[in-house]
């Protein structure tokens, strides 16, 4: 299996289990410039960004544990682009995570804060 099918497995499985636990996903992979963000999705009245990380084992740490200062703020940058192209306000947002290692599935609701940047 490739990285890509990998990651596309992940986040049909990370999908899944948001909707589970209520999510409502809103979009898959929203992609611009800046990068790419894996699920945006609304919990209740909030906008969720969603990081999913995947990792087949855990004998060099766990999929958590790869999310670094930079991504949190390319992932900020790249939720500020969804705004803007959507023309929505960034009132209620927050910035979840989901983590794969081996069968082990865990999601960290309001992972990291960072401002949001637009454009």
């Amino acid at each position: 299996m490739s990285t890509r099918e990998a990651g596309a497995r992940g986040e049909d499985r990370a999908a899944r289990a948001l909707t589970e636990r209520g999510y409502r996903i809103v979009e898959r992979n929203f992609r611009c410039r800046a990068g790419e963000i894996d699920i945006i999705a609304r919990d209740g009245e909030v906008l969720v960004f969603v990081e999913v990380r995947s990792r087949s084992g855990g004998r060099y740490g766990t999929a958590l544990e790869t999310i670094s200062r930079a991504k949190q703020r390319q992932v900020a940058k790249v939720a500020g682009a969804y705004l803007a192209a959507r023309r929505l306000a960034p009132a209620a947002c927050r910035f979840d995570v989901v983590g794969i290692t081996g069968d082990e599935l865990v999601i960290v609701a309001d992972a990291f804060r960072v401002g949001i940047g637009v454009g």
